[in-house]
């Protein structure tokens, strides 16, 4: 069977099989599946490494899926590196590696790892041509599986979840969702002509920025809200708030494009502070 559509041989395969790892959108559910479980106050290694794993395949997933639908069912993508068999082997062989690592989770840490894991699966494999279809799903898929990354990191450490685990997932839930819609704006148009319903298309361009503004706002004081207020999250938690708002003050006029690139890295450097807040603990 081929699985590459632009050449043949095991070095076009891998290449076709490896371009659905987008780094952009891979390095942000590993990260916070590792923070979940540096928050949780123990870190033992192959359990990370088994719910980490399980984020990649989660993910992997996400991607494969969508660029199949939106090439082979859609026929919206200009291209796409894999033929329609290649891509259902890719999911496959995502599907093996994702409850491979679960069950790991489940025969090392119990079965409510698995339970909190299993949903970032459903996420990724659904979220076309079910979830974008309609602005929820459309906008807050992806935020929604880096919140539970950040919990099932957490619990797979910790075998509970506490106040300081939920607050900071609904920190990053609502930071997420807010640059995903002013990403969303850079599709404006085509998303209109195909009647795609995300929230730029719903509440217009200005609307749509001024309300995902509003959830950055709702975020970051969420973040300084939660700093020194709970255990496990310091006070010096609350510089995550002022490093990811001087980057969103530096995007809110910014074009689409910038703005999201801008608070892509913005995401970035929320959770390095966080991470350098909860390790080192320089204000206790």
């Amino acid at each position: 069977m081929a699985v590459s559509r632009h050449d043949t041989g095991a070095l076009a395969t891998g290449r076709a099989l490896a371009s659905q790892v987008h780094p952009v959108f891979m390095l942000p559910p590993l990260a916070t599946s590792l923070f979940g479980g540096l928050l949780s106050g123990g870190f033992w290694p192959p359990v990370a490494a088994l719910h980490a794993g399980a984020m990649f395949f989660a993910v992997y997933t996400a991607h494969v899926k969508d660029g199949y639908v939106d090439f082979h069912v859609r026929g919206e993508d200009d291209d796409h590196p894999l033929t329609g068999g290649g891509c259902r082997l890719a999911l496959a062989g995502a599907g093996v590696g994702f409850a491979t690592c679960t069950a790991g989770l489940w025969l090392l840490v119990g079965t409510g790892a698995a339970l909190v894991t299993l949903p970032t699966w459903a996420i990724g494999y659904t979220h076309a041509p079910q979830l974008d279809t309609n602005p929820v799903g459309a906008t807050m898929g992806y935020p929604t599986g880096i919140a539970l990354s950040l919990l099932g990191g957490y619990y797979a450490q910790a075998t509970t979840l506490t106040p300081r685990a939920v607050g900071l997932a609904a920190v990053f839930l609502v930071l997420l969702t807010g640059v995903k819609i002013i990403d969303d704006e850079q599709d404006y148009d085509y998303d209109r002509s195909i009647e795609k319903r995300t929230v730029a298309v719903v509440l217009g361009r200005r609307r749509a920025r001024r309300f995902a503004l509003g959830l950055f706002a709702v975020g970051l004081l969420g973040v300084v809200a939660l700093a020194g207020a709970l255990p496990g999250v310091p006070p010096s938690a609350a510089a995550a708030a002022i490093a990811f708002g001087a980057v969103a003050a530096l995007a809110r006029r910014a074009d689409p494009q910038t703005a999201t690139m801008l608070l892509i890295r913005g995401s970035y450097l929320l959770l390095a502070v966080l991470v350098a807040a909860v390790w080192f603990r320089p204000l206790g």
